[in-house]
């Protein structure tokens, strides 16, 4: 796993006096030494290594997140190695080599990092075949550069084989999913069968397993899927390029799948027992779920099964609510409490990332954040400053601080689950059926009839 950078990251203008391109001072601007704004090719010619000068990884990793904005990642590509190219043609060909062998060890460098830090971005063809024409230049200078783009390579297919056999897997687990509604749809006595609690009746086990789900899907979303999912909007407003550019956010559209999953499943399987006293346990055990997950610091897992609890199906249940012991879930819906714009939780998130932070157990490791607010979070920033200056520099401002909001991110994902795998209880989580909201109303209605004429007609119309 890459080293995450660090941020705040800034280089001082003195860290370029040595760059050989013709960049003017009035082309990248610095408040407190600390790079705030330039123009796009300004910026480009900056994340370039020369002989003298390499850019600091904090920049590197800013600039390849914001920049698909305003230009492809093949693109960009195509430029550095432009750069590079046209760096390497001094009339003396003796000096030509000698700089070759000062500034090629820094381009494998920063390709290396980039292969590391967005390895997605080389899904595109138009991205491998940049990449392909850069390493051949580079390749052509010494055996030590054809090892070092050896191994870069190398490492990169793997990246790309094991995101690839994840999204199999995806494919699979849904398709078993659907499978098992169908015949639970077609069979209607089988859902007598269906139970979480006689598969696991443990809420630590139930919240570990959670927290397998959580990590595993977390650790494959790619950091510039949060920047991609702002290229829609916009696109609309004339400032990026074409979104068909790049491949669609499908990790993070996978992971609020997932969430939502989560809290169809619990309202699921409230929903299904016949029995009040069953449906009570069910109820009581999800609570108990929660605060595991509460305590180990997965708050996803914790919000999806407070929305699931909330449904309508659910929540309407009174003569089930009426014997359930609430405590424990008032304090956990005060924790989650959107009022102060999730203040309680933002606390609580804060608290999590100081504890992982200074962690010296695996176990006090674990962050996993309420992850549609974090998305939220991210969307508003966007919105809330322009991507350009009035002079139509880069905001890089802007991108500081959503390259170190998108950083913490990675840090928290970078965390393996230190809790053994429960095969079976991994396995009901992500493939027992879930039913639609209807259909979770068909069920509710028939556990406790309809109380008013609005249920009633839904029920009519639902039967």
């Amino acid at each position: 796993m890459p080293q995450t950078p660090s941020f705040p990251g800034p280089l001082a203008p003195s860290a370029y006096k040595k760059k050989r391109y013709q960049i003017t001072e009035a082309e990248l601007h610095y408040h407190d030494n600390k790079l705030v704004s330039g123009s796009l090719e300004a910026l480009v010619c900056h994340l370039v290594p020369t002989p003298d000068y390499y850019p600091d990884r904090s920049f590197i990793f800013t600039f390849l997140l914001s920049s698909r904005l305003f230009l492809p990642p093949h693109e960009l590509m195509t430029r550095v190695g432009h750069l590079f190219t046209e760096s390497q043609r001094p009339a003396d060909s003796h000096a030509s080599k000698a700089r070759m062998r000062r500034v090629a060890p820094k381009i494998v460098q920063l390709l290396t990092e980039w292969t590391e830090m967005f390895p997605y971005d080389f899904r595109d063809e138009r991205m491998m075949q940049s990449l392909k024409e850069l390493t051949l230049n580079l390749a052509g200078g010494d055996e030590v550069y054809r090892t070092s783009l050896s191994h870069m390579s190398q490492g990169l297919i793997r990246r790309l084989t094991v995101l690839n056999q994840y999204q199999e897997a995806l494919v699979r687990i849904n398709a078993t999913a659907a499978e098992q509604l169908t015949t639970i749809k077609a069979k209607p006595q089988a859902s007598v069968e269906r139970d979480l609690l006689a598969v696991c009746s443990d809420s630590f086990t139930a919240a570990q397993q959670l927290t397998h789900i959580e990590l595993e899907r977390l650790s494959y979303i790619g950091p510039e899927e949060f920047v991609q999912a702002f290229i829609h909007n916009d696109r609309q407003n004339n400032n990026t390029i074409a979104c068909g550019d790049y491949k669609p956010t499908c990790n993070l559209e996978s992971y609020v799948d997932w969430f939502n999953r989560l809290s169809y499943l619990v309202a699921t399987e409230v929903c299904t027992p016949a029995k009040k006293k069953h449906r009570v346990r069910v109820i009581e055990f999800f609570i108990d779920v929660a605060q595991e997950c509460f305590n180990i610091g997965n708050f996803n897992s914790l919000m999806a099964i407070i929305s699931g609890l909330n449904m309508s199906p659910v929540s309407r249940l009174k003569k089930t609510w009426s014997k359930v012991k609430t405590a424990k879930f008032d304090v956990l819906e005060h924790q989650m409490d959107p009022s102060g714009n999730f203040y309680n939780y933002r606390t609580a998130l804060r608290g999590a990332a100081h504890r992982a932070a200074t962690a010296t157990s695996s176990h006090e490791k674990i962050v996993v954040p309420f992850f549609s607010l974090l998305i939220k979070d991210l969307y508003f920033l966007n919105e809330g400053c322009s991507n350009r200056l009035h002079n139509g520099h880069v905001n890089f401002q802007k991108f500081w601080e959503l390259a170190k909001q998108v950083s913490e991110f990675l840090s928290w994902r970078k965390v393996e689950c230190p809790f053994p795998k429960e095969r079976r209880t991994l396995q009901y989580l992500l493939t027992a059926p879930v039913f639609s909201e209807d259909g979770l109303h068909l069920l509710s209605y028939e556990s406790e009839g309809p109380e008013n004429n609005t249920e009633k007609e839904r029920w009519r119309s639902l039967r």
